[in-house]
């Protein structure tokens, strides 16, 4: 079964404001990846995949950002996982609108 998972990986100890060239490092491993559908939006990156695979990802993604010099990484993890049936995040937000009126 697919699951889909919000990640936000926030470096620290960079002695910059600015982190975007470190979250950069983090959605370049992503492109190891084809089997993970991702969207990055200004919070979050929301993955779609095999559980396993998403995991093993993420690991990834926290060390290339301790690589790009990051000397503390603080990752936030939510996983939204359903063994009735498969739920693309596009599923997801067409029932919203739905039920917007949409």
């Amino acid at each position: 079964m697919k699951a889909m998972v919000a990640v936000s990986i926030t470096p620290l100890g960079t002695g910059k404001t600015g982190l975007s060239e470190y979250i950069a490092s983090a959605i370049r491993v992503l492109e190891r990846y084809p089997d993970i559908q991702h969207d990055t939006n200004s919070m979050f990156t929301i993955m779609s995949g095999d559980k396993e695979r998403i995991f093993q990802a993420i690991i990834e993604m926290q060390e290339a950002v301790f690589k790009k010099g990051a000397k503390r990484v603080s990752t936030l993890i939510k996983i939204d996982e359903r063994r009735d049936k498969e739920v693309t995040p596009e599923d997801k937000i067409k029932s919203l609108k739905k039920h917007l009126g949409g």
